[in-house]
Formats: structure tokens, C-alpha cells, sequence
């Protein structure tokens, strides 16, 4: 039985005799993991050339179609259109057990460590089925909708606008907000349901995507919905927890990162009629796509007193985006926003005057437990690409995962994961019994130092399994050559590993 599942057309069985008969450029066959797929119309279109494909005509390729691709994307992608029947039988294995409980049942990978620890039937006190019924339901949109154009998006620097909405068709997008403004949560909703939402979003494999998408919601939206006027929720919420809108978060400037108090975009109120904003906003996820931004402006003195917050839309006069060139998180329309003499009705202010700041703070600890999240899946996914191409890569007579230098860089990896994703869940228990969110700030700060490190080492070591195969965007090494690139986003963004570290010390009281 294959490892790998993927949706497919299913039509004629056939032996593998049959199959041998197809072995040449005129009529080519070829068997992997137990279905068969005619290539003829696609041999001109391999990237790696028609004779790749000849040499194995007629035969089950399985083996040498691992080594060189990624086995799951590179079928859902092209495998629905090839494939024409199965070998032996076309009837799928079926769960005997469907009455059983989806928390007694192994679920995911079958990749040693690929998985968190209760998707392979280790005991938690954290989960029910609910949790499980929803790591199905965003696992199925990630693999169906996103995995199989993620190569194509990030050359592209660009996904589809209406992924938005497809995702809140399939009911994951609005289902971490309230249903009152479109959202769709789902049953008996905790905490460990987000935790499931952005550690499976994060198995799509690009940083950029995952921020742009779904991360720049959940911190733009949140300051409106906390402290906005009934005027901006009903006019901002519903579109952007449905997907007909966008909204970015727009802090910080070229003067002020993680100094948030040092902001210098100023809003002046005119004739007690609007505010006129001056100034710059740099590194704006989702940036050329908003239609909406929460921007925090200087209305007052110095410091965090003088912060509010003005809700600004796309093509106010005045307003102006151009999009960054980044490192990495090449889907996330970074962008770089610049104010000259912008009206904004006072209407559009956002909470009180100069209060912008507390706010903004409210969602500090739920913007790192999001990254938290995403840090150790994607440190994770690391462990499970590295597994996989270890498995296969032979190097000196032998498979790489049998050299025992080898085996000891992917514990260490599982070492450094296992223990922070324990962290992590412990954290999540505390915000699911509501504990003070000034209380768990320093905790959350230690734990995204701790999350971005260990996506940093994986990264590295991941790197050094694949060797030159991780240098390209293309083939079985690209998965870890984008991680590396987007590491580094990862361990600055929503605070440094210094300030946070400090912050966490300070709030200590040494």
C-alpha cells in the first residue's frame, strides 16, 4: 500500500504485463505507486526530457519518481489528467473502523515525527474529535486548493484574490472570528482549534502565502473589532472575514520596528471633520492587495499616549503603494506605504484618540502565538522533507538515512521540536482558560525566540541533508530552499529575538 494519497480519475484495471506493452514514444505507460498513467502527450512537456521518461516505459517507476520529485504535489498537480487506471484493483482501501474515534486513529504523514504527537495515536488531554474534524477540514483545502500552485504562485510573486473567498467557502477562513460578523467556528471552539488552523495552513509550504492569506487578517481585524465603532465594524468586518476584502496592519514605518512609541506618521484633525495624514509605512504585508488598512498614526505627543489608530482604504487621494522586493515570503505583496496629505474622515478613527497603542498591544501575544504556531510546523515539515529524501538518496553504496551522522542531525531536529511544541501546547492551555494576557507576555516572547531558533537550526540542518539538491527552486529540494530564504522574516517579524528576550526578562522583574 502507497504512503501517498491524492485524488485521481479512476477508470480501467490493468496487470503490469498489460502495461509493458506501452514502452515506447508512440504509446508510453508507465506505473507509480500502483496506478498507471499514459505520459505519451506529456513527454514533450517533462522538464527533464522525453528520454527520462522513455528508459522506464512500460514499467513500474515508482522508485525512480520518488527520488527525483516530490510525490504528493507533483501528482495532485498532474496525476488527475494522466492517470488512467489502477494495477490489480480499483477498489481503495476503506477504514474498517469507521465508528471509531478519529482520536484513536493514526492520521496524517507516514513519516516518523512528520505529524504532532496525537495525530498518531499518542494520548493528549488537550484534544477532542472537534479538533480533529477541523485538522481534516483545513488539511483537505491545503492539500487540494493550495499545494498543487504553490510552485506557480511564488514564481509569480502572487497567488489568486480569490483564494480568499474559496477558503471561506470551504469554511476555514472566517472560522477563527465571531458569527456575527460572517464567521464560521467550529463546534465547542478553543484555542487549540487556532493552533490546529495555522499548523496546518503552514504544510502549504510558503511563508509569504500563509502571512498574506490568512495572517494579516487576524492582526489587522482584531484592533477594529475590540475598540471600533459600530460605523467601521459593519463596514469593514463582514467583507474581510468573508474573502470580498482584504485588510493589512500598517505599524510599522522606516524610523520605528518593534520601537513602536517612535512612530512619526502624523494625522492632524482638521475642523473637527478629518484627520490629514502625513508620512511612511514599510514592510505592509499584504500591502498591494488591501483594500483596507489599520494604521496607527501619531495624534498626539511623544510616546505610546500620543498613538491612534485610523482605518484608511485603498486609493484615498494621496496614497500611495509600490510593492518591496524581499528575501523571502516572495506571495506576500510586501509593500511600502506612503501618506501626502491624505483625508480620512474623523469617523474612520478607530477606538479612542490616543489610545491607539493598547489596542494594538492587545494582539501582541495572539500575533507570536500565531507565529509560534507556523514555526514549529514549518521546523517540522523540515524533519519530514529530510526523512523523506534521506530514505531515498544514496550516497557511498548506501541510503543517506543509514549513515548514522545522518540519523543524529534529524534527532536533534526532532529533539528541539518535540520539546517547544510541549511549550507551545502548554501556552495554549493558558489562553484557553483565559489567563491575563500581560501574565503570559513574557512566556509568549521566550516561546517565539525559542520557535524561530529551532525553525533556524532545522532549516540549516534540513539544508545540509539535501545538500546542492537545496540550492534550487526547483525539484525535491525546493520545499527547504524557500524555508531557508523565509527563516529570517521569521525570527524578526512580531519582535526580535533580542528586544523579546529582554521584554521577557524586564516583565521577570530581575
Amino acid at each position: 500500500n502507497s504512503q501517498y494519497s491524492f485524488k485521481c480519475k479512476m477508470s480501467s484495471v490493468f496487470t503490469l504485463e498489460e502495461v509493458k506493452k506501452h514502452n515506447n514514444q508512440n504509446s508510453c505507460w508507465i506505473v507509480l505507486f500502483n496506478k498507471v498513467y499514459d505520459v505519451t502527450k506529456f513527454l514533450s512537456d517533462h522538464p527533464g526530457g522525453r528520454k527520462v521518461i522513455l528508459r522506464v516505459a512500460g514499467t513500474d517507476a515508482s522508485e525512480q519518481f520518488e527520488t527525483f520529485h516530490d510525490v504528493q504535489n507533483t501528482l495532485s498537480k498532474f496525476g488527475p489528467e494522466l492517470q488512467i487506471g489502477v494495477i490489480g484493483s480499483n477498489n481503495e482501501n476503506e477504514d474498517s473502523s469507521e465508528s471509531q474515534s478519529l482520536l484513536t486513529q493514526k492520521w496524517g504523514e507516514d513519516i516518523p515525527y512528520a505529524e504532532p504527537y496525537w495525530y498518531q495515536n499518542f494520548k493528549s488531554p488537550f484534544y477532542k474529535e472537534t479538533h480533529a474534524k477541523y485538522r481534516i477540514l483545513v488539511r483537505n483545502f491545503v492539500e487540494n486548493n493550495i499545494k498543487p500552485y504553490i510552485d506557480e504562485w511564488e514564481e509569480a510573486h502572487d497567488y489568486p484574490r480569490e483564494l480568499h473567498q474559496q477558503a471561506y467557502e470551504a469554511g476555514i477562513y472566517g472560522s477563527l472570528f465571531p458569527e456575527e460578523y460572517g464567521g464560521t467556528p467550529p463546534e465547542d471552539y478553543d484555542y487549540f482549534h487556532e493552533l490546529i488552523f495555522w499548523d496546518e495552513i503552514t504544510r502549504c509550504g510558503s511563508g509569504g502565502l500563509t502571512a498574506a492569506c490568512f495572517f494579516t487578517l487576524t492582526i489587522a481585524l482584531p484592533p477594529i473589532l475590540a475598540v471600533g465603532s459600530d460605523y467601521i465594524k459593519n463596514k469593514v468586518a463582514k467583507p474581510c472575514i468573508t474573502g470580498e476584502k482584504i485588510i493589512a496592519l500598517a505599524v510599522t514605518e522606516p524610523y520605528a520596528g518593534s520601537d513602536v512609541a517612535n512612530i512619526q506618521t502624523t494625522a492632524k484633525l482638521i475642523d473637527d471633520e478629518y484627520y490629514l495624514v502625513n508620512g511612511e509605512k514599510k514592510f505592509i504585508t499584504s500591502g498591494c492587495k488591501a483594500d483596507f488598512f489599520t494604521v496607527a498614526v501619531r495624534t498626539g505627543g511623544k510616546g505610546l499616549s500620543g498613538i491612534s489608530i485610523l482605518l484608511m482604504e485603498k486609493g484615498m487621494k494621496g496614497f500611495g503603494v509600490r510593492r518591496m522586493k524581499t528575501q523571502g515570503w516572495w506571495c506576500s505583496n510586501t509593500a511600502y506605504l506612503t501618506f501626502d496629505n491624505v483625508k480620512v474622515p474623523k469617523k474612520n478613527l478607530v477606538g479612542m484618540e490616543n489610545a491607539g497603542f493598547l489596542a494594538i498591544m492587545l494582539n501582541f501575544n495572539h500575533e507570536r502565538f500565531a507565529g509560534c504556531c507556523m514555526g514549529i510546523r514549518g521546523a517540522r515539515s523540515m524533519i519530514e522533507q529530510s526523512i523523506k529524501y534521506a530514505r531515498i538518496r544514496k550516497t557511498f553504496g548506501k541510503r543517506l538515512i543509514d549513515h548514522q551522522v545522518i540519523r543524529h542531525k534529524i534527532a536533534e531536529m526532532v529533539r528541539r521540536v518535540e520539546s517547544t511544541q510541549a511549550y507551545l501546547e502548554q501556552l495554549t492551555f493558558q489562553l484557553a482558560n483565559n489567563v491575563d494576557d500581560f501574565k503570559l507576555g513574557g512566556h509568549f516572547a521566550l516561546l517565539k525566540v525559542q520557535c524561530t531558533k529551532v525553525l533556524e537550526f532545522c532549516c540549516r540542518e534540513a539544508f545540509q541533508i539535501f545538500g546542492g539538491a537545496a540550492y534550487l527552486r526547483e525539484g525535491k529540494g525546493r520545499i527547504v530552499e524557500r524555508a531557508y530564504r523565509e527563516v529570517r522574516v521569521a525570527a524578526i517579524g512580531g519582535g526580535s529575538e533580542e528586544i523579546l528576550m529582554d521584554l521577557a526578562m524586564r516583565q521577570a522583574k530581575l
